[in-house]
């Protein structure tokens, strides 16, 4: 696979990911954002290992327990972190600090604790991605700034982040798709008691049920098999930094779908997100040149 096709592949997987504001947006007026979050790991779980049935891929042997349970454990402290946090202090800002954080605590992970320093356009993109998403956010009415909420933004930021590295590890000997259907099938697990303390009744609705399935299915378990498969060439940081495309998803279908109304700040929000893609979709001539001397 290319570096440009791992890079298409994270991006659709973003793409997928910012959907899930919109979903929600259609789901029953008493959904549970922890529960929502719960259900969205357990179908996810249950499709991932469906299609690593179908395929005869699934195998546990040599599979790193440890790796395993760091990167579940990351996924499913993700989701009450992140949606609780959107709760404390807002859509906008729940999701900005939060998946903005993601690339900055992945590249100072990688660079510290596995010593890979990221590339340069990798500063230059998180730099952009994340003035982009400042003005992406002041769309939005009054900021409320809650101090307990920004924590746990920062939270699911490092959650993704170590989430992202740990797949990556897993990823390098093992078939990408069996990684992500043993590490959301744990992490739904891991979720599941959830379940039994808080009002569950929304699921048994027509809504309850289509937008529940959509963010399994395609938001989840289609989602986090292109991104793992991205992850098989592009680095920790890099991938990160590309699911920024995810606020800037959100953000779109909120104008054009939701009907919300976008200020030129959110404009130019998205133009400096396009560039940080694009930034990171860049490959020196000279690295190219290497490549194929190497090949």
């Amino acid at each position: 696979m290319s570096r440009h096709q791992a890079i298409l592949l994270a991006l659709l997987a973003a793409i997928l990911w910012g959907t899930t504001g919109t979903t929600q947006a259609f789901a029953p007026e008493d959904t549970n954002p922890l529960g929502f979050g719960a259900i969205r790991l357990l179908i996810g779980g249950g499709t991932l290992l469906v299609v690593v049935q179908l395929q005869r891929k699934f195998q546990l042997q040599q599979l790193s327990f440890k790796a395993v349970f760091i990167a579940a454990i990351s996924m499913a402290c993700y989701q009450p972190f992140f949606f609780s946090a959107v709760k404390l202090t807002g859509i906008a800002v729940g999701t900005v600090v939060g998946i903005g954080s993601s690339p900055i605590l992945a590249g100072i992970i990688e660079w510290a604790l596995l010593k890979k320093k990221p590339r340069i356009t990798w500063f230059y993109a998180t730099a952009c991605a994340l003035v982009g998403c400042f003005f992406l956010f002041q769309n939005e009415g009054p900021l409320i700034i809650h101090p307990l909420g920004v924590m746990l933004a920062i939270g699911a930021g490092l959650s993704f982040a170590v989430y992202t590295i740990a797949s990556k590890q897993l990823i390098a000997n093992h078939d990408s798709n069996t990684v992500v259907a043993v590490v959301f099938t744990f992490s739904a697990i891991l979720l599941l008691p959830i379940l039994f303390f808080i009002d569950m009744s929304w699921l048994f609705t027509l809504r309850g049920i289509g937008t529940s399935i959509y963010i399994g299915v395609f938001a989840t378990g289609l989602s986090y098999l292109l991104f793992a498969k991205g992850l098989t060439v592009l680095p920790s940081s890099t991938a990160v930094t590309l699911a920024l495309a995810e606020p800037l998803t959100a953000t779109l279908l909120g104008a054009f779908v939701i009907g919300e109304v976008l200020s030129t700040t959110v404009w130019i929000g998205i133009f400096l997100l396009l560039c940080s893609i694009l930034l990171l979709s860049y490959e020196p001539k000279k690295k190219l040149l290497m490549d194929a001397k190497g090949g």
